[in-house]
């Protein structure tokens, strides 16, 4: 004691000890996030400490104790309420910026998942690892393995897209004989009821064949008429359509978007008035629709259309309301009035895609869904079965297309060769392959943990629009990266050519379900902000609570709640920023717990800038979409590489995908650097951007991307036959057949690495003079005659090179093949498709026309 006492009384010394204990207590204790009762309690005790050892001057202790005694006052609650909170309250109220009707459902919708663990600044890992990894069912792995297979054996997008603009009568019907659009309808009303990651799991395979039929099979299966019938229908409504949906005889889709309205549905002016009409015979209450809506997947085969549209009611036949806004209805398209059968042609990837207006369309009122007390619902419903639908079908798309483009891209690149070297070793080619794998690692793990915490009964309205947002970026970019490493074999289109109508694709998805560039600048962030906070929800609701003493207690309880979460986050934020988090808490001790540290940095780093910015900024944030986009992409980007940690354990820690995961992890979390940064530097308020920066980045920018050496090890892992390139395109059909260039490009992969010595043996025969030819078929005649290659290694050496020269083909065509303009098909082919007011009981696929005749001089086309 004496050492010590001595060691205290040290003026030097003994100031150190006390600015220590001090400071650094306040720091564990925000840092921890202790009540404030207990952190006041810790605060007096040091400060009786420091009155009766410390040598602070009798005006240096009386100016401490004040500040305890304002410590003090947040612990009287009552006290505290009326000085401090109904002051503030007030203020706030004037301050709140204002909010739609449909603003505010929209936030309402869904559940807060991991994204508001990710917003705490405080994640507890326990939450996420608790749940259980994603797994087919036996029934649903035979669907993949049978039906599903069958279906992308069948495909040919050459025809699909080309010759037909649709997909062939056969086709059409296997999807319905084998309820491909009955996937979420539970099997009482005859549907599959499969999981959310089983319809991911086929959405994918279907992806990595052909696009049309992705899109065609993953619309019913998410936002349209058998969604909001689950979930809003009545029963009746229920037993009317839901059986006709499972066995396909009704064909669905659904129409929000109108030319006057896109994504702002508050705009929309398509209207229906209550009124009275005849209906089979006789004089009922009923609506009279007007709507001309475009862009509408399946509308041109539909038999059951799905409408988004405006109610009103000035005559209050249905209650004591004028207006009752956003609703929605199914309107069979053989009532009088619909018009449906047109097409749009998006990009040339023919699926059925189209226009379909109503005039003076008269229904009862129990078209609209869930009966007529769900009259001015339709937005709440449509956003929060968005929270769940806008995370499968367009997130799976990209994620089952990219795993194509990743097995092709590693085949290609290792069986095509420059300069006497597979062009895979040229580290430009390299670069590029590594962000193919990279980012389809990071789709195949968003989609999985996300569809299964689907399954397990969460709604994650904010996951699902980064998934919609970042996964078709992903999608876009790899499809981009996969043209560049074909280079003109990609380009050529025909029969041949695997990957163009992929790539033509991408933008599509980048379109709908919410435009991509208003996802990122409004909707990730704008929601998340209010939704995933653990306090500015209960806030905003405490501010316009009609029970005023209630709301006040309730705003007092967040107000300080949120006190001391910001006060947390800069301490968080700081020390992990100091110590590069290597002491924050994590729930393994294996190769990846640096990853997870990395994720707690930037997660409170995230909390605390969002913090900051909407304290200073108000309503206007919602204004600086620029500000917010960059604080959405920081959401994201840890988002997904905690995604990536889950996905990586729910597969077993398989060592072989390490390059992968840390490759992933070490993008994402550039990214997420990279956008404070920017969000820093374009802070409208400098002194406030300056503090965060102490706060944020103490030690500078330290995060770096991934490097070369990683790359490397990335593209070793894509271009060789082996478990981990099978697992990143586990959902890909990869089955070796004719007619399957990724089965067949598999082959020649393993063909190539069989047949390396053989290959080298040439070489350096041909080096030495023995063999005069420069083409390779001379080559291998040469050496059989010259004994260097067995008659046996000559003809697995022809083999091999008949299958890469049949891979690397392209197609050619006659000028006459490529006019489209007619010959003996130009008045059938000049006519409009005939509007088709039919059910599909008495059709069961929509009727065709063949856009062009002969096409090209393959094998295809004979048989054509």
């Amino acid at each position: 004691m004496s050492i010590l006492g001595e060691f205290i009384g040290s003026p030097f010394w003994g100031s150190l000890f006390w600015f220590l204990l001090f400071a650094g207590g306040s720091l564990f204790l925000a840092y921890q996030r202790i009540d404030l009762k207990t952190s006041t309690i810790a605060a007096g005790i040091a400060l009786g400490a420091y009155t009766l050892f410390g040598d602070g001057s009798w005006l240096w202790l009386l100016l401490l104790w004040a500040a305890f005694g304002l410590l003090i006052v947040p612990n009287l609650i009552e006290l505290r309420r009326e000085k401090i909170t109904k002051p503030l309250l007030e203020t706030y109220r004037k301050m709140l910026p204002s909010m739609s009707t449909t603003e505010r459902e929209a936030l309402e919708a869904g559940s807060v998942w991991w994204d508001g663990e990710l917003f705490s600044g405080m994640p507890d890992w326990q939450r996420l690892m608790s749940f259980p990894a994603p797994k087919l069912s036996a029934e649903e792995q035979a669907f993949i393995d049978g039906p599903c297979e069958t279906l992308c054996r069948m495909l040919e997008d050459w025809e699909t897209c080309h010759e037909l603009a649709d997909m062939p009568k056969p086709i059409w019907d296997y999807i319905i004989e084998h309820k491909f659009f009955a996937m979420i309808i539970p099997k009482q009303y005859g549907g599959l009821e499969f999981s959310s990651y089983a319809n991911a799991s086929v959405i994918m395979k279907l992806a990595s064949r052909s696009a049309v039929a992705s899109s065609t099979v993953g619309v019913p299966n998410s936002l349209g008429p058998a969604e909001l019938l689950l979930h809003y229908g009545t029963e009746e409504q229920k037993q009317r359509y839901l059986p006709g949906l499972a066995a396909g005889t009704e064909i669905p889709c659904f129409a929000l978007t109108s030319p006057q309205a896109g994504s702002d549905a508050a705009s929309l002016i398509d209207s229906g008035v209550v009124c009275r009409g005849e209906w089979n015979g006789e004089e009922i209450v009923g609506i009279r629709l007007n709507w001309d809506k475009r862009y509408i997947t399946l509308a041109p085969v539909a038999t059951v259309l799905g409408l988004a549209f405006k109610l009103y009611d000035p005559d209050r036949l249905i209650g004591d309301k004028d207006e009752y806004g956003i609703t929605a209805a199914l309107i069979p398209t053989d009532t009088p009035g619909v018009t449906v059968g047109r097409r749009h042609y998006p990009l040339t990837v023919a699926f059925q895609n189209g226009p379909t207006s109503g005039k003076d369309v008269f229904v009862p009122l129990d078209a609209i869904i869930g009966g007529p007390e769900m009259a001015g619902k339709g937005w709440k419903m449509l956003v929060e079965l968005l929270s769940v639908g806008r995370a499968i079908t367009l997130p799976s798309s990209s994620a089952g297309g990219s795993q194509a483009a990743v097995y092709a891209s590693g085949a290609y690149t290792g069986i095509r060769k420059q300069f006497g070297t597979p062009i895979a070793r040229f580290e430009g080619v390299g670069e590029a392959l590594t962000r193919i794998a990279g980012h389809t690692y990071i789709m195949n793990a968003a989609v999985a943990v996300t569809s299964g915490a689907i399954d397990e009964g969460e709604k994650p309205a904010v996951p699902s629009a980064i998934l919609k947002y970042h996964c078709t970026e992903l999608g876009r970019k790899v499809a981009n990266d996969a043209m560049d490493v074909h280079g003109g074999k990609a380009v050529m289109m025909g029969p041949n050519n695997y990957l163009a109508r992929a790539w033509m694709a991408t933008p599509i998805a980048i379109t709908v379900e919410g435009a991509n560039i208003l996802t990122r600048s409004l909707i990730i962030y704008g929601q998340g902000a209010i939704r995933c906070h653990p306090f500015v929800l209960r806030e905003l609701n405490a501010a316009t609570d009609e029970d005023a003493d209630r709301g006040l207690i309730e705003f007092d309880h967040a107000l300080f709640g949120h006190i001391g979460y910001a006060i947390s986050n800069m301490a968080r934020a700081f020390t992990m920023a100091l110590t590069h988090a290597k002491f924050s808490r994590v729930p393994f001790n294996t190769p990846t717990r640096r990853y997870y540290q990395n994720i707690n940095r930037y997660s409170a780093a995230f909390a605390l800038a969002s913090d900051f910015a909407m304290l200073t900024l108000g309503g206007a944030l919602k204004k600086r979409e620029l500000l917010s986009a960059r604080l959405g992409d920081v959401l994201s980007s840890i988002y997904l590489a905690s995604c990536v940690l889950k996905h990586f354990e729910n597969q077993g820690r398989r060592a072989t995908d390490l390059p992968l995961v840390e490759w992933s992890v070490r993008t994402l979390m550039y990214q997420a650097q990279e956008a404070l940064h920017a969000f820093l530097r374009n802070f409208p308020n400098p002194w406030v951007a300056a503090f965060l920066r102490i706060l944020i980045f103490p030690r500078g920018r330290t995060y770096f991307s991934p490097s070369d050496e990683l790359g490397h090890k990335i593209v070793e892992l894509v271009t060789a036959p082996g478990e981990a390139r099978e697992r990143l395109s586990e959902r890909a059909y990869t089955t070796l057949e004719p007619g399957n260039p990724l089965g067949r490009l598999e082959e020649a992969l393993g063909l190539s690495l069989k047949l390396a010595p053989l290959e080298k043996r040439l070489r350096q025969a041909h080096k030495e003079g023995l063999l005069r030819s420069e083409y390779l078929g001379e080559q291998i005649e040469q050496a059989e005659a010259a004994e260097i290659v067995s008659n046996d290694e000559a003809a697995r050496l022809r083999d091999y090179h008949d299958k890469v020269f049949a891979l690397l083909a392209v197609d050619d065509f006659a000028p006459e093949e490529l006019d489209r303009r007619g010959t003996a098909d130009t008045a059938q082919a000049d006519e409009p498709p005939p509007t088709p007011r039919r059910k599909a009981a008495k059709r069961k696929a929509p009727p065709r026309k063949k856009v062009s005749g002969k096409t090209t001089r393959s094998k295809a086309t004979a048989a054509d």
